[in-house]
Order: C-alpha cells, then structure tokens, then sequence
C-alpha cells in the first residue's frame, strides 16, 4: 500500500488545476493535509480581490489530499465554504485539513484557511467524501 506522501505525490503529478494555483503541500498524513499558496492577480475579482472560487479550490484540494490519504479513492459528495475575510493580490494562505470522521463508505472533513501574515481565519469549507473501494 501507498503511503500518504506517495499517494498525494501522485495526485499532484496529474492535478494540472492544483498545480496552476500554485499549491505546495506543506504536510500530509493518514487523514490530514496542509497545503499554502499565494493569490496571483489573475485570482482577483471585479472588486479588486480574490475570487471565492481560490479559497474553495485550495479547500478541495486539501479535502482531496486528506480523505485519500488512507490509500482508498475517495471523492466529494458534498462540500460548503464559508469567507470570513477578503484577500489580496499576494496574501499567502494556508489550508489545513482534518479528519472528523472516517467510515467504511463515508469521511468528513473540517478544513480552514489563514492568511499567513496575520494568522486571520480566511474561510471555514467543510467536505463529505465517499470512499471506494478501489485502491491506489
């Protein structure tokens, strides 16, 4: 069996999207991911700030990273995010992923999001993954 690092290595190879947003994986492990990145003006909105969808990607990734870790192929079934703060062109942030629950069919997953410069909680996303039983 592959281990957390080997799976997510692999993941990332063919994750052109990740990759795009320019998302290093700080950590990973049975269950958890740490991922940051920085927000590029190409991620900016109308207003002048990053679009909810760079939150809501990196959140994905992480909840990727995290629910297939165990060595099973996992997907989203359902996902919500709530922003809290608004973020400019260069803010790093850092996405933190965590195992709430974890059954044979079904993970759950909290993952947040800080801004590196003043520690600010930058958007709570929680995630449902259904497990396969197809393995890496």
């Amino acid at each position: 069996m592959k281990s957390p690092k080997e799976i997510v290595d692999t993941m990332m190879a063919n994750d052109y999207f990740s990759r795009w947003l320019g998302i290093k994986v700080l950590e990973t492990g049975n269950g958890i991911s740490k991922l940051s990145m920085i927000v590029r003006k190409e991620m900016l909105n109308g207003f002048g700030i990053a679009h909810g969808g760079i939150t809501y990607s990196l959140a994905d990734s992480a909840l990727a990273f995290s629910s297939n870790s165990h060595g099973r192929k996992s997907v989203s079934v359902e996902t919500s995010i709530s922003h809290t703060v608004s973020l400019a062109e260069g803010d790093e942030i850092i996405a933190e992923a965590k195992e709430e629950n974890c059954s044979n069919k079904i993970g759950i997953y909290t993952i947040t999001i800080k801004r590196v410069s003043d520690n600010a909680l930058v958007a709570l996303f929680k995630g449902t993954v259904y497990r396969s039983s197809k393995e890496w």
